[in-house]
C-alpha cells in the first residue's frame, strides 16, 4: 500500500502474495480466497501452524509434512517498499516456492473492477508494472529465483466485510506472473515490492533496524510494564507521519501492524531536531480509512510521543500544527485530494493546550513557549470575539457557545449526506472544561513569561466561565449536563453521555469533589464497559447497541450508543482523581489487553458495539486508543507507591 502524497493518496498497488511449495513430490497451496458465489480456492489455513505479531511484524508459520515455513511481511523506513521474508525453519528434503502476486491499482476506499491495460515489463528476476500513462510504476522482485511471466486476470474476489457494510464486495485482479525459489534450512529469501526509483535496501538489514527501534520505543516504559503494554508502545510509531517543508506531505519511517501501509512511520523514524531535515510531523487517526486530523492528533499525541519522552517529535508536532491555526482554529482534517484544510471542529484547537501543557510538565522547553505563546493568545482572543460556526464566549456566562445549524463540530460529529445525527449545538459540557482547561495554561504561560495583560485578559475569562461551570450541574441526575442552552435557549440536554468524563480528567476543574465523585460513579454505572465508554446510556430511548448495516445505518448509530476505546483512558484517570487508588484505576485498562490479540493483532482498534459481546467496528488500529490507554496505564503506574 504506496502513499503516492504522503500521507495521503493512499493507493494499494500488490493486493496479496499466493504461496504455493512443492515438497516430497506434492505441492501444497498456502493461500485462500473467496469468490463471489461462495467458492473457496485454496484451503492455505489448514497449513498454518501460527500467526503472531513480533517488534511489529506480522510472522506466519506454515507445516508441511515435516517442514516449517516462516513468513514476515515489513515495508522500510521512509519508503513506499515491503517485503515478504520467506525462511525454512525445519525440512527432510529440498523445497521450492512459488510465489504469484495479484497487483492491482486503486485508491483505498474503493476496488478495481475489469481488465485494464497494464505495462508489464520483466526479465529473469524483476517484474516492472505500470497501470497506465502517468500511473506511478512500481516493481516485483526476488533476492534469489526467478521471475515466469504468465499475466491472467482473476475476477470477482469477494469481501465479505464490505458486503456486511453495504459496500462494493467485488474485485478483481491481475497476475503478472510468478516468482520460484529453493529455500535452504536458515537462508531467507525476500520477495520485495516497491514504487521507489532507487534500488530496495537489503531485507536483513531493513528487519534488523526495524527490530532495534521497535525495542527502543519500548526504553523509556516502567521496568513493571507488563507484555501487552509493550506492545502498545511499539505500534505507537505507526500512527506517525511526516510533513514536508512546503506543506506537501511526506511519510516518515513507515511500519505494519497486521497489514502494510506506507503511510505510517516505523519506530525507526528520527525525530525532528536530531536530523535537520525540513520536515514536519503529524498523526495519523487510524488504519485504514483516516488520514491526519487536528482533534485527533492533538488527543493522542501525549500517549504517542511525550509519554515515551519523544520530546522533539513532541514538539514538532505542536509548532506543526500552530503554523495552521487560522482565525483561532486549528483544521480538523487534511483531505486526501491534497484539498485545503477543513476548519470545522471546535475542541481540536482547544486540545492543543493539553498536548502542549502536557508536554511541558514533563519537558520544559521556553524555545517552543516563546514561539507558540503568541498563537496561542490569537486563539483565545478569536474564541472570545467570535470565529467559524458560531464558536464564541456568551457575554452573559462567559461560557463558550459553539455551533449552526447544519454543522456538527465537536467528536460526536457523525453526518451521513445533511443528516447531522449529534449537532449538540449550544454549550456541550466537554467544550467548555476544555475552555477551562486552556484559559488555565494560558493564565500560566503569561504568567511565567511575565506578560501582565495576557494574564489578566484570560485571568478574568478563566473566573467566568469557572463560576458559570455550576450551571451544568444536574442535580436530578447527579452528572452534568451534556449541552445546556441548546436550540438558541435555555434548553438543556440531560441524556447520559460520556463527555461529563473529560470534565473530571482534565487537570482544571472547578467542581466539587462530591461532583466529581458523582459523575465518575455515573459512568461507571451506565457507560462503562470492558473496552471503553458507551457514547449514549443504554437507558435512554434513543440507545442503539450495535455499531452495524450500511452506512446511514452505521453513522446513525456512531454517538448513540456505540463504545470508544479512548475514552476508557479519561475514566481510568478521573477515577483515580476522585477515589484515589491508582491500582484500580489502572485495573479498568487491562481488559484492554485482550483487544491486542483480536481485531487486529498488536493495536487497539475504533469502536466497539454497546451491546455485550461488544464486538470490535471501525478503524482496526486507532490512533488515539492506543495513546490514552497507554498514556494512562504510565500515569497510573507513576502513581501506585512503591512496594
Amino acid at each position: 500500500m504506496a502513499t503516492l502524497s504522503p500521507p495521503v493518496e493512499r493507493t494499494l498497488l500488490v493486493a496479496k502474495i499466493e504461496s504455493s511449495v512443492q515438497y516430497l513430490g506434492t505441492e501444497t497451496d498456502l493461500s485462500a480466497n473467496e469468490f463471489a458465489g461462495g467458492a473457496i480456492s485454496g484451503q492455505g489455513f489448514l497449513h498454518l501452524e501460527s500467526f503472531t505479531v513480533e517488534d511489529s511484524i506480522p510472522v506466519w508459520r506454515y507445516a508441511v509434512a515435516d517442514a516449517l515455513l516462516e513468513q514476515r511481511i515489513f515495508m522500510a523506513p521512509g519508503a513506499n517498499t515491503s517485503y515478504l521474508r520467506l525462511e525454512l525453519l525445519r525440512a527432510s528434503a529440498p523445497l521450492r516456492v512459488t510465489l504469484k502476486p495479484l497487483i492491482t491499482y486503486r485508491d483505498y476506499h474503493s476496488h478495481g473492477r475489469g481488465a485494464q491495460s497494464f505495462q508489464l515489463e520483466a526479465d529473469a528476476e524483476q517484474c516492472r508494472v505500470q497501470a497506465f500513462a502517468g500511473a506511478r510504476p512500481y516493481r516485483l522482485s526476488i533476492s534469489q529465483g526467478r521471475y515466469s511471466a504468465a499475466p491472467a486476470w482473476y475476477w470477482n474476489f469477494w469481501h465479505r466485510m464490505e458486503a456486511e457494510r453495504g459496500l462494493d464486495a467485488l474485485e478483481d485482479l491481475l497476475t503478472p506472473g510468478t516468482f520460484d525459489a529453493d529455500l535452504s534450512l536458515k537462508q531467507p529469501v525476500y520477495l520485495v515490492a516497491t514504487a521507489e526509483t532507487a534500488a530496495p535496501a537489503p531485507g536483513d538489514e531493513v528487519l534488523a533496524a526495524m527490530k532495534a527501534a521497535s525495542q527502543r520505543l519500548t526504553a523509556p516504559l516502567p521496568r513493571t510494564a507488563p507484555a501487552w503494554i509493550r506492545t502498545l508502545a511499539q505500534a505507537s510509531g505507526q500512527f506517525i507521519v511526516r510533513r514536508g517543508a512546503a506543506g506537501a506531505i511526506a511519510p516518515a519511517a513507515p511500519s505494519v501492524t497486521s497489514t502494510s501501509n506506507a503511510t505510517a512511520t516505523s519506530p525507526a523514524a528520527p525525530d525532528p531536531a536530531a536530523t535537520g531535515e525540513a520536515v514536519a510531523y503529524s498523526i495519523l487517526a487510524g488504519y485504514p480509512w483516516f488520514a491526519d486530523w487536528g482533534r485527533d492528533t492533538m488527543i493522542a499525541l501525549p500517549g504517542l510521543a511525550t509519554s515515551l519522552r519523544r520530546y522533539d517529535l513532541a514538539a514538532g508536532i505542536l509548532r506543526t500544527y500552530a503554523g495552521f491555526v487560522d482565525r483561532g482554529m486549528l483544521p480538523n482534517c487534511f483531505p486526501d485530494g491534497g484539498e485545503p484544510p477543513q476548519y470545522n471542529t471546535a475542541d481540536a484547537t482547544l486540545w492543543m493546550f493539553q498536548a502542549l501543557d502536557d508536554y511541558l510538565q514533563a519537558k520544559p522547553d521556553p524555545d517552543l513557549v516563546r514561539d507558540l505563546f503568541p498563537v496561542l493568545m490569537t486563539i483565545i482572543h478569536a474564541h472570545a470575539e467570535g470565529t467559524r460556526y458560531g464558536i464564541h464566549v456568551d457575554p452573559a456566562d462567559g461560557l463558550l457557545h459553539t455551533g449552526e445549524a447544519g454543522t456538527q463540530l465537536t467528536w460526536m460529529d457523525a453526518k451521513h449526506g445533511d443528516e447531522v445525527f449529534t449537532p449538540r449545538i449550544g454549550k456541550p459540557v466537554e467544550i467548555n472544561a476544555l475552555w477551562l482547561n486552556a484559559l488555565d495554561v494560558a493564565v500560566r504561560l503569561a504568567s511565567a513569561g511575565r506578560n501582565v495583560r495576557e494574564k489578566r485578559f484570560c485571568e478574568s475569562l478563566l473566573a467566568r466561565a469557572g463560576a458559570s461551570f455550576e450551571r451544568f450541574w444536574n442535580e436530578e441526575r447527579g452528572c452534568l449536563f451534556d449541552v445546556i442552552d441548546t436550540d438558541g435557549g435555555s434548553t438543556l440536554d440531560g441524556r447520559i453521555r460520556p463527555n461529563q468524563i473529560l470534565a473530571v480528567s482534565l487537570p482544571c476543574c472547578t467542581l466539587s469533589q462530591e461532583q466529581m465523585r458523582a459523575v465518575v460513579d455515573c459512568c461507571g454505572r451506565e457507560l462503562l464497559t470492558s473496552h471503553g465508554l458507551r457514547s449514549l446510556s443504554p437507558k435512554d430511548p434513543g440507545y442503539i447497541g450495535r455499531y452495524w448495516g450500511d452506512g446511514r445505518q452505521r453513522d446513525a448509530a456512531y454517538h448513540m450508543g456505540t463504545v470508544w476505546g479512548w475514552l476508557l483512558g479519561p475514566f481510568a484517570r478521573a477515577h483515580y482523581r476522585v477515589h484515589g487508588d491508582a491500582r484500580l484505576a489502572q485495573s479498568f485498562l487491562e481488559p484492554m489487553a485482550q483487544q491486542l490479540n483480536s481485531f487486529c493483532l498488536g493495536s487497539i482498534g475504533e469502536i466497539f458495539d454497546g451491546d455485550a459481546p461488544h464486538s470490535a467496528r471501525g478503524c482496526f488500529a486507532q490512533a488515539w486508543s492506543v495513546a490514552e490507554i497507554l498514556r494512562s496505564w504510565i500515569y497510573l503506574e507513576r502513581k501506585i507507591p512503591a512496594s
